[in-house]
């Protein structure tokens, strides 16, 4: 049997995920920006968010809130995920989508590559199961988990027919001080639960996010989107700009390339220098040979 390779397996490098979250203002034409734009600083996925508040929060919390009620202008409209969809397949990038209430599966699985589901969420064995039914690959944001929490909800996954999990460590606060990122988490996630482990990313540091990457090998990197500092998320702090991010990754695509491939040998920029060095008969420059034949 041919083993499957994981959706995110960090080979190459992370895959950058543009998180639009509520940035959209419920507009198709600013959703597809998004798309655009995301695609433009290099990332490999988009991912959006399907809720309905009235699912999202209890009753009680809705009838004392106003300002939970007045997220219902947050909500993406379902009718915009074929768009989304067929825009982000044509760009050669991949789509998910988090769903936040149970029907939300089913309306997503025509749609989405991959389930991301939010670490407020994690406890949720029936969102999980659901997710993990479909056979699509699931990505589990890890925030506020302990061990045992994030051990539940893997076996409940893989129970119910997971076989493609990754796991992405996650602090949830907004934004997040880098001092409490705890990357070294990472390593401990991927060690316990043997899956392929990224980053989701709330502290804005383009620090953080290289030390994830080269340092713990982060097999996925999940940072907020906004386009112009007008989306309602923008301003709790933890949202990136395009141009910011879009220089971190390729700085980072760049610092991947360099890597090589191990073998101590003359590259090829430099191989016109060789008979160049000092001879060793005499220790001048150029080699004898080049000597003999050289002209300015």
């Amino acid at each position: 049997m041919t083993e499957t390779v994981p959706l995110f397996s960090g080979v190459g490098g992370p895959v950058f995920i543009a998180e639009v979250s509520s940035n959209h203002h419920r507009d198709l034409d600013r959703c597809l920006h998004f798309i655009d734009t995301a695609h433009a600083c290099g990332c490999g996925a988009v991912k959006f968010q399907l809720f309905r508040i009235r699912e999202l929060f209890a009753p009680e919390i809705l009838e004392r809130s106003a300002r939970h009620r007045a997220r219902t202008e947050w909500e993406l409209p379902p009718e915009f995920l074929p768009a989304l969809t067929e825009r982000t397949h044509a760009l050669g990038m991949l789509f998910s989508c988090t769903p936040f209430y149970l029907d939300a599966v089913g309306e997503l699985e025509p749609f989405v590559d991959f389930y991301k589901i939010a670490s407020y969420e994690l406890l949720w064995d029936d969102l999980l199961r659901a997710c993990a039914r479909t056979g699509k690959p699931v990505v589990l944001s890890t925030g506020m988990a302990d061990m045992d929490e994030i051990g539940h909800a893997c076996d409940t996954l893989r129970g119910s027919g997971c076989r493609d999990l990754t796991l992405l460590h996650c602090v949830s606060s907004y934004p997040t001080p880098p001092v409490e990122m705890n990357l070294s988490a990472i390593d401990t996630l991927r060690a316990a639960f043997a899956a392929p482990v990224g980053l989701s990313d709330h502290s804005v540091s383009s620090g953080v996010i290289h030390r994830a990457v080269h340092r713990f090998g982060a097999a996925a990197v999940e940072f907020h989107l906004d386009l112009d500092g007008e989306g309602e998320e923008y301003a709790a702090g933890h949202c990136w700009l395009p141009d910011r991010i879009g220089a971190v990754i390729d700085d980072i695509r760049t610092g991947i390339a360099a890597d090589g491939d191990g073998v101590k040998s003359p590259s090829p920029s430099e191989l016109s220098d060789r008979d160049w060095r000092a001879d060793p008969s005499d220790g001048l420059r150029p080699i004898i040979r080049t000597r003999q034949t050289w002209n300015p």
